[in-house]
């Protein structure tokens, strides 16, 4: 293999180069690169090595001006501090790692305004497919999604109307079984706790479950706490006991996610309060910090690994395969007692 001699190291390697450093023609460099047409072995591993040792990274923008589109893969999320969200991002990355996809992320903190923002520059570049976490957007992002022309995938949620395809749970049936297990074991003083939710819509819902299957058992919840910020430990002591102290007679506290709900038993472990013979516990999402607390919490399995890969499977599919339409996936979470629910 050669190496082509006088070039500036400012200056953007070409095909050629890698044409020179090969000893092969441009046209098969291309199509190496590309992983098209037919090509020995032996000549692909030179090409690939010629590349590798340059240091060439193909011009993808410009080999996508013909179809109008780059092998990119919009993946729209709330958070990054959150534990929810690596996961699913783990899950779309196994599927995509095979397909020549690229997943590339943009955060939205929550906010739709945010939201709008960030999938109107990720539409610019023309990718392959977006995948965003929610079923509500402000009414510019639902027409950008719906005159996209490529296969979007809200994620998470099946609660609502869809704009193309969706994975996810049943935020409201989940609220409903979780009260339901709790009722059924006994319990009769409930409080909640969560972030303020006007933007995180998924949490609402699975209060308005929860809140619907109480209503059914004939109860209602005694007490709330709601937080503005991340989903803390800190936070989950600091309302845990401040419903105690309002509410001393509660004898179940329901978090709107897992972290919180650690938090609050890590103050009634600390308290030396009896769980789940006094007070009983639950939270959401079955993140894998439950494994190292000296009780494991009761909560559910949001199958976020999974809707992951459903979502990219879904992209996949539909841009190898350009004749398969939309679908909706629905999973279903598994409800786990832990420690902190007492059995009867």
């Amino acid at each position: 293999m050669t190496k082509p001699t006088g070039t500036d190291p400012r200056r953007t390697l070409t095909l050629r180069d890698v044409s020179e450093a090969s000893g092969v023609s441009e046209m098969t460099v291309s199509r190496v690169l590309r992983n098209r047409g037919d090509v020995s072995a032996t000549t692909r591993e030179r090409v690939l090595q010629a590349a590798r040792t340059l240091g060439y990274v193909p011009n993808k923008i410009a080999g996508a001006l013909a179809s109008q589109r780059v092998n990119l893969v919009g993946v729209i999320i709330p958070s990054l501090s959150n534990m929810v969200f690596p996961e699913v991002m783990t899950g779309i990355s196994e599927i995509l790692d095979n397909t020549g996809l690229q997943p590339v992320v943009g955060v939205t903190n929550y906010l739709p305004a945010r939201e709008e923002a960030v999938l109107y520059e990720m539409l610019s570049w023309r990718p392959s497919g977006v995948i965003l976490a929610g079923l509500e957007h402000t009414a510019a992002a639902r027409a950008m999604l719906a005159q996209a022309g490529i296969p979007i995938v809200e994620i998470m949620d099946i609660d609502g109307p869809v704009v193309d395809s969706a994975v996810g749970i049943s935020h409201r049936r989940a609220g409903r079984q979780m009260a339901e297990a709790i009722v059924a074991s006994g319990y009769t003083k409930i409080a909640f706790m969560g972030t303020q939710m006007p933007n995180d819509f998924r949490a609402k819902k699975r209060l308005e479950g929860f809140e619907e299957a109480l209503k059914r058992a004939g109860m209602a919840l005694v007490d709330r706490e709601f937080y503005d910020g991340g989903s803390a430990l800190l936070k989950g002591r600091e309302m845990t006991a401040a419903v105690l102290r309002r509410s001393p007679d509660v004898d179940f506290l329901y978090y709107s996610n897992d972290m919180i709900g650690a938090g609050g038993l890590l103050y009634c472990l600390d308290q030396g309060i009896d769980v789940p013979g006094k007070v009983g516990l639950a939270g959401f999402n079955g993140v894998e910090l439950l494994d190292g607390l000296p009780r494991r919490l009761a909560t559910m399995d949001a199958c976020r690994l999974e809707i992951g890969r459903r979502a990219a499977q879904i992209i996949a599919g539909r841009n190898e395969h350009h004749d398969l339409g939309p679908e909706t996936v629905e999973l279903f979470p598994t409800l786990q007692p832990g420690d902190t629910i007492r059995q009867r």
